[in-house]
């Protein structure tokens, strides 16, 4: 098996490090409900599926 030649340092290992986290989803806020969704996907809010702050099906009234 292979063994690294020479010793890497802390400092050199956390610069290759730097970019393997994973990113941030972005999130945006409906004009129309107030939600916190993410961006060019449906959400619900309080049953109903909205998308681009229109209502898209509204939530059955239960009898």
């Amino acid at each position: 098996m292979p063994h690294p030649k020479r010793k890497i340092s802390k400092s050199r290992r956390d610069k290759r490090r730097t970019h393997d986290n994973a990113p941030l989803p972005t999130l945006t806020t409906c004009k129309t409900t107030g939600a916190v969704h993410l961006p060019h996907r449906a959400y619900t809010v309080d049953g109903n599926v909205y998308y681009n702050g229109k209502l898209l099906i509204e939530k059955a009234a239960v009898a």
